[in-house]
């Protein structure tokens, strides 16, 4: 495997077959001495990558010579198959992220090809069709750092990348007004008394003009546990549920479903509030979330990203009119001034030359 580490969990690997595939997969054309994916596109693609081993039936004479051909097979190559990854990407992000456990993803918002999916720290995959010794294999599984673990197919706390999702539902149900100016209340807030000890806080005092503009620069948390509960739980709920939560990615390797609860219902004032940026028990997979965010460039329409490259392709929505295309410009003008702007908490990412949300 040319990439190794770099996309060990996206590649996956194969290994010799065992009685039990065998007996899982009669009349497939495996044997004792075939080799089955395990993991990753291997195992997503077995079936095409495999191809038939081929075979003679054939009557020898005394003296080792062919005498007749009953019977012939012919051997049959697997398909190629060629994946919409950049491995160029796929490395560097990988050499960029290799200590720090997390994952990377990449996607063309345009036409959902994706472009990257790392996870690390990794391992080598070639381990496993060279041959893993026992010390091998109990090191990578006793390492705290888990490399075993496919991090890009699971779901994760979103903080801030959240605030654009919670912005297209406001906007989106006219229930978050871009210009209005809900008023300075300090870095430390709650609604009421009745939250006791808890408040939301914010790390930036920018000044008098709460609007989302400012709100989406400074990443005010604050901002948006307020609109979160102007919005509501019902609509909340409805809307994310519309932009695919709780749902099935369309996507040929499997990925957990993004969620806002563990149990479906958002049950409180702080959960609300705290969803609103990202927190509370909101768990979003990666891609799931570059296609939400792939409906500010396409006019409110959420892209389905694809793995296997087909020329010329394409793009597929996944969720049409996710948002109007009113909204999508609205929000994604907030989410310029976070890089554009030279003290939006994403500057440092600017490139010369370069838009970038």
């Amino acid at each position: 495997y040319e990439l190794g580490e770099a996309a060990a969990h996206l590649i996956g690997y194969v290994q010799s077959v065992t009685a039990e595939d065998l007996e899982n997969h009669p009349g497939e054309g495996y044997s004792a001495e075939s080799v089955i994916g395990r993991s990753g596109v291997e195992k997503l693609y077995e079936k095409q990558l495999k191809g038939k081993d081929g075979c003679d039936i054939k009557i020898l004479d005394s003296d080792g010579e062919v005498k007749e051909v009953l019977a012939s097979i012919f051997k049959e190559d697997g398909m190629d198959i060629r994946l919409t990854i950049d491995s160029d990407l796929q490395k560097s992000l990988y050499g960029q992220f290799k200590e720090d456990p997390g994952c990377s993803v990449a996607m063309n918002p345009y036409t959902g090809e994706v472009l990257a999916l790392v996870s690390t720290p990794s391992y080598d995959n070639n381990d496993f069709i060279r041959g893993m010794s026992s010390e091998k294999w109990n090191a990578l599984n006793e390492d705290a750092s888990n490399p075993l673990m496919n991090r890009f197919v699971n779901t994760w706390v979103p903080g801030s990348t959240f605030k654009g999702i919670t912005a297209a539902v406001g906007v989106d149900a006219g229930i978050i007004n871009p210009d209005e100016n809900l008023g300075y209340v300090g870095l430390s807030w709650q609604k009421d008394a009745s939250w006791g000890d808890y408040h939301v806080t914010t790390l930036t005092d920018y000044g008098e003009t709460v609007n989302l503009v400012n709100a989406m620069t400074y990443s005010d948390n604050i901002y948006f546990a307020r609109e979160a509960l102007k919005i509501g739980a019902d609509t909340m709920e409805e809307k994310l549920k519309s932009f695919g939560f709780e749902e099935e990615l369309p996507f040929d390797l499997p990925m957990q479903a993004s969620t806002f609860d563990d149990d479906g219902k958002i049950d409180s004032e702080i959960q609300l509030a705290d969803t609103g940026y990202g927190q509370g028990q909101v768990l979003v997979n990666p891609l799931h979330l570059l296609s939400m965010y792939s409906m500010f460039v396409n006019d409110g329409n959420m892209i389905q990203p694809v793995l296997k490259y087909e020329e010329n392709a394409a793009a597929k929505i996944w969720k049409e009119q996710a948002v109007s295309a009113q909204t999508a410009q609205t929000v994604k003008q907030s989410l310029l001034s976070v890089i554009e702007n030279p003290s939006g908490t994403g500057a440092s990412a600017k490139i010369d030359g370069v838009t970038m949300l």
